[in-house]
């Protein structure tokens, strides 16, 4: 049977858990015998009943429930004519089948009218009177029924059902066989049963996916499947290949933080910084600032150093000799560095903002020849 049902509902749910698919009800109705005893029969005499169910859908298909039963005394014809409050109980173990589902198939929620089978049996107590003695009859019987039943709400969690049932071998005259439907009295052919309508409510509890009932699950083709594992394995190896990239690096670190250490521990060596000052010359005649064609191949050389070292500041120093007056000389030396500067921005395209001058009079110190302190002197100030 669950085979069939799995083979009916073409459709996977979610698991079903411990604690999924539970429901608890109440219900209420009157039962009547199936046989004639003495002045009471079918529709000849009515007990009204009260009962509880417990159950679990065990699939989409089947489950199983507990029933509890209690008959009532309702008059002195009562069904097994008055005796106690109680005229009778039964409790019973019921396997239930949801023919909806079983024939169309589950669809993710329950349709709002469903059709459900229950077959079962159990344990069954009277207490009657018959012919004026007390009667007091226990035994297995059997239940069978049909629940038409509605289920209520969003989530169609309450479910509402009427329920026509028989029972066979419960609430009968003390000569009933239990394991049997049918009894002798009185030398004739008695069918030993019980015929019961009832109307119910069930509240179905809510399940681990979410919901009150079986949830359809998200199904993926093999496709999808083969999709998703390449991608697994993609990061995997990229994964792998990270490691490796990691190891290396940290073999790298730890390399570094070797020769780091090696580096601290050696003696701390003293630089010293060479002078900055550059070895091409501009001599001038006396008194004047204007360049002579002979000297502007040191001129030249000063520029093609600037454009060899882009990263080079020139700081062009003028002098002059001592002769003369100190004003005339402090500036002669100023107009000597300027015309220096203005050569090499004008005539060989050095940047003004990387020359800088200064003018620093009269000296005799440059050198012994009184001419050759008449002259711009060249320093990198980045150095």
């Amino acid at each position: 049977m669950l085979t069939a049902s799995a083979s009916a509902q073409r459709t996977a749910v979610t698991a079903n858990k411990a604690q999924d698919n539970w429901y608890i009800g109440i219900n209420a109705g009157a039962a009547t015998p199936m046989n004639k005893f003495g002045d009471y029969g079918f529709f000849k005499g009515f007990a009204p009943s009260v009962g509880v169910r417990v159950g679990k859908n065990l699939t989409t298909v089947f489950g199983l429930a507990l029933d509890a039963n209690a008959y009532f005394e309702s008059s002195e014809k009562s069904m097994l004519k008055r005796s106690t409050f109680i005229d009778a109980m039964n409790v019973d173990i019921v396997g239930t089948m949801n023919l909806s589902n079983f024939f169309a198939g589950y669809k993710g929620e329950p349709r709002t009218f469903e059709v459900i089978a229950l077959l079962g049996g159990g344990y069954s107590r009277s207490f009657g009177k018959f012919n004026g003695e007390s009667m007091k009859a226990s035994g297995i019987n059997g239940k069978a029924a049909i629940d038409l039943a509605l289920n209520l709400g969003a989530a169609k969690a309450v479910q509402i059902y009427l329920e026509p049932a028989v029972f066979f071998g419960s609430l009968a005259p003390r000569w009933a066989n239990p394991f049997k439907r049918e009894t002798y009295v009185d030398g004739k052919k008695k069918f030993n049963g019980l015929f019961q309508l009832s109307a119910g409510i069930n509240y179905k509890f809510g399940t681990s996916n979410g919901t009150h009932n079986y949830k359809v699950e998200e199904l993926r083709d093999q496709a999808e499947i083969d999709g998703l594992n390449a991608q697994i394995n993609q990061l995997r190896a990229d994964g792998n290949s990270k490691d490796g990239q990691i190891s290396a690096n940290a073999r790298e670190i730890a390399d570094l933080k070797a020769k780091l250490a090696a580096c601290e521990a050696r003696p701390v060596q003293t630089v010293v910084k060479k002078d900055n000052k550059l070895q091409p010359t501009v001599i001038f005649r006396q008194g004047k600032s204007v360049i002579d064609k002979a000297q502007y191949a040191s001129v030249e050389m000063i520029a093609n150093y600037m454009k060899n070292h882009p990263e080079a500041k020139l700081d062009i120093k003028g002098y002059a000799s001592i002769e003369g007056k100190a004003d005339f000389n402090q500036k002669l030396s100023e107009k000597r560095a300027e015309a220096i500067k203005t050569a090499l921005v004008k005539k060989y395209k050095i940047a003004a903002d990387r020359i800088s001058t200064e003018g620093k009079g009269a000296t005799d110190k440059l050198s012994d020849e009184l001419e050759f302190n008449r002259v711009v002197l060249f320093y990198d100030s980045a150095k």
